[in-house]
């Protein structure tokens, strides 16, 4: 007889929940509102019984000068006589001695009340003074986890992820600001690690077998009884699987240039120019294109190769992308404004204004096709801007007047 299995059980529930524990009494955390509700709300009291207190003995010692007697009684005749209310001696009636005496006794209340204002003032200018400066530290002192969290950003921002801003103290918005901050960092660098990893093993499996396809016609056109067909479809095999490998090199050097450069050593700009002058120079004779222009010394932090990169796409574009006949290439290096700066012009077709931000886009072209050309495989002017970015720089473009470009790289010195 067969038996009915047993339905499937629940797997087990977790011992360990992810989500943050809930407090007792949530109310009572002291959060960055509550606290600065309470300190600031402490200083504004403090500050109010001061002020008060010092008001409460101004008007006292006011009062007791302005209500005093200010005049006396001496002789047998009544003979009145004040140093505060000198008009009491030309008084001949009693009419006119008891107006002056009013108009005296108004004087020095009005004297005494702007006596009292003016000491007012004071006391409250130096109060606001002490309760602002009083104030500003006291924000500083509170909201500097703030700055911890933005030197850790900026620290990040220069390509050290391993940086964390670990920050400790009461639970409140700032540290759970930062502890997710920690926590986004930390993907970060398993995400850059994973990618670093997938380039080094993607240049390995990507060009392992167009070296070996290659090798086999290369191999395959030394044979000298091979027939003339059979030549003609290696040359052109041949040709496209370099073209596939510089395809290739420049993908894997557009992955890797995306990064910020962690190991910088002074390179000269003038020296990279030169060797991307001289690495050019026989295809630039072969198109009858000069190049000209002064390198003058100007020397940055960076990598020395993917520099010379920035100066050989820019040249062998220039060469490339040229007037048929009499066309130039000026490449000249300076230090302007406290930056270096690698300037790259030459003749060439119009470029309107409006294709000058596509020339920066992986595989476009200006007006021509995405594939088939024999000028490059169109990532040149991508993997100059990335590097660019790497090293802290950036590169614009302007059409010249008359056809031609003017590359500009600005770099920090």
């Amino acid at each position: 007889m067969a038996t009915t299995p047993a339905p499937p059980q629940a797997p087990p529930k977790p011992t360990w929940d992810p989500r943050r524990p809930e407090q007792v009494f949530p109310w009572l955390r002291p959060t960055i509102r509550i606290r600065l509700t309470l300190l600031y709300g402490g200083m504004f009291l403090i500050a109010g019984i001061l002020l008060l207190s010092i008001i409460y003995l101004l008007a006292a010692q006011a009062l007791h000068e302005g209500s005093g007697q200010s005049f006396q009684v001496t002789g047998t005749n009544i003979d009145i006589t004040s140093s505060t209310c000198p008009q009491l001696d030309s008084a001949k009636t009693n009419g006119e001695l008891n107006e002056i005496l009013k108009q005296c006794d108004a004087d020095q209340r009005r004297h005494a009340l702007d006596d009292l204002l003016s000491r007012s003032l004071l006391a409250l200018l130096g109060l606001a003074i002490i309760a602002f400066a009083f104030g500003y530290a006291m924000a500083g002192r509170v909201l500097s986890p703030l700055g911890r969290i933005t030197r850790t950003a900026r620290a990040v921002a220069g390509s050290d992820l391993s940086r964390r801003i670990e920050l400790d103290g009461p639970d409140d918005e700032l540290k759970e600001l930062a502890d997710t901050f920690d926590e986004m960092l930390e993907r970060l660098q398993r995400a850059f690690t994973a990618q670093q990893r997938f380039v080094g093993n993607a240049s390995h499996e990507l060009r392992t077998p167009l070296a070996i396809n290659r090798t086999l016609l290369e191999v395959h056109l030394s044979d000298p009884g091979a027939p003339m067909e059979l030549q003609q479809l290696g040359k052109t095999l041949l040709a496209t699987n370099e073209r596939s490998e510089q395809l290739v090199e420049g993908l894997l050097l557009l992955a890797r240039s995306d990064n910020q450069i962690v190991e910088r050593k002074p390179v000269d700009l003038a020296e990279v120019a030169e060797q991307a002058v001289d690495q050019v120079h026989a295809e630039a004779q072969a198109k009858g294109v000069m190049i000209r222009g002064e390198q003058k010394p100007a020397v940055v932090q960076g990598n020395g190769v993917l520099l010379e990169r920035i100066a050989l796409n820019l040249v062998q574009n220039a060469v490339r992308y040229n007037i048929p006949e009499g066309g130039w290439v000026e490449v000249t290096t300076e230090i302007q404004h406290g930056q270096a700066v690698l300037v790259v012009s030459n003749t060439g077709p119009v470029v309107p204004a409006y294709e000058i931000d596509n020339l920066f886009e992986p595989f476009r072209r200006l007006r021509t096709e995405r594939t088939g050309s024999d000028k490059g495989v169109g990532l040149g002017l991508s993997i100059v801007r990335s590097v660019a970015r790497a090293h802290g720089g950036h590169i614009s473009a302007e059409p010249r007047e008359g056809g031609g470009l003017v590359m500009r790289v600005t770099l920090p010195v």
